[in-house]
């Protein structure tokens, strides 16, 4: 049956790959024709048309040329993002909502699937930490471009004198792994805590017990799930998305791991950032390792996220 499955998948992912390419050739002479046209009525009045079409001719080009980098292994998969705030305090689990919001406002943009897995709010604002999925093709392979250090600068909106304040989140991204990949796991290695669900959404929030974090006490690695219907089933997602994580850590220790799945782990602080947000004193957001950069900070706050992911995508496939 999941040998099936898989076929199934592979093959709608195929056939939208070819209905994007007819599509995009079929544009490519829809312009040709509008030209010969307006040629021909020696009609000026077609090039508004004609440059609106070439425009979005690139646009699609570029997005379909981008989907051919994504070759990995894991690229296809759904992703697992956890966002943890660092240095910072207050304003650390403000930025780390910040960058929540932008995240789903990307997936929705997007057309993917969104699933809330974790989530903890801050003491005083913003949110201690949070997990979700992004399901869809290719979404990891996508994402896998926002791992690592994210570094804010603004006018911190808690501080009454008005001073400027640095701060940092890390972000995890990891790929949904299916029942084929077999992970052995220890039950006496396994501590797990049970807690009552806290946060945004779910309607089974803060009424039983039914939160679950698990603790893999040989490497402190930690996985948790408040958002599904049972203690039973947000068990079970924990043990998926650690899963995920002790697979990562086997390729890693055998010298096999894959460039892309995750990046080096790097304290949430100074010098460790890939990508710096700058609101103050000047706007400017600047990826370190591909040297992508735009001053327009407000679109990718939300959720336009195409600059970075495409810089990030050429970059590993120089």
């Amino acid at each position: 049956m999941e040998k099936a499955q898989g076929i199934l998948q592979q093959t709608k992912q195929l056939k939208s790959k070819i209905e994007n390419y007819t599509a995009l050739r079929s544009m490519f002479e829809d312009i040709y024709t509008m030209i010969d046209m307006g040629n021909e009525m020696d009609d000026e009045s077609v090039v508004p048309e004609v440059r609106e079409m070439k425009e979005k001719f690139l646009a699609d080009y570029e997005h379909l040329r981008i989907s051919t980098l994504l070759t990995g292994d894991y690229d296809k998969n759904n992703a697992i993002i956890t966002l943890h705030p660092g240095a910072g305090g207050t304003e650390a689990c403000d930025w780390t909502a910040m960058l929540y919001r932008m995240y789903s406002r990307w997936v929705e943009k997007n057309g993917f699937g969104f699933e809330l897995l974790d989530y903890e709010d801050g003491d005083v604002a913003g949110i201690k930490s949070v997990t979700f999925m992004v399901k869809g093709e290719n979404a990891f392979g996508y994402l896998k471009s926002e791992k690592g250090v994210h570094r804010l600068v603004r006018i911190s909106p808690f501080d009454s004198s008005g001073r400027r304040h640095t701060s940092f989140v890390s972000c995890d991204v990891m790929p949904e792994l299916d029942d084929s990949i077999e992970v052995e796991i220890n039950p006496d290695d396994i501590e797990m805590q049970v807690y009552r669900s806290s946060g945004a959404g779910g309607q089974h929030i803060n009424k039983t017990s039914s939160a679950v974090r698990l603790i893999h006490k040989p490497t402190c690695m930690v996985a948790a799930s408040q958002n599904e219907r049972s203690q039973f089933q947000n068990r079970d997602m924990a043990m998926k998305m650690l899963k995920a994580k002790l697979y990562e850590l086997k390729l890693k220790e055998q010298g096999e791991m894959i460039e892309g799945i995750r990046g080096e782990v790097k304290d949430i602080a100074w010098g460790s950032q890939i990508r710096s947000y700058v609101f103050h004193p000047y706007n400017m957001i600047k990826d370190h390792r591909t040297s992508a950069e735009t001053a327009n900070v407000q679109p990718v706050m939300d959720g336009n996220l195409d600059l970075f992911i495409n810089a990030y995508l050429k970059w590993i496939n120089e």
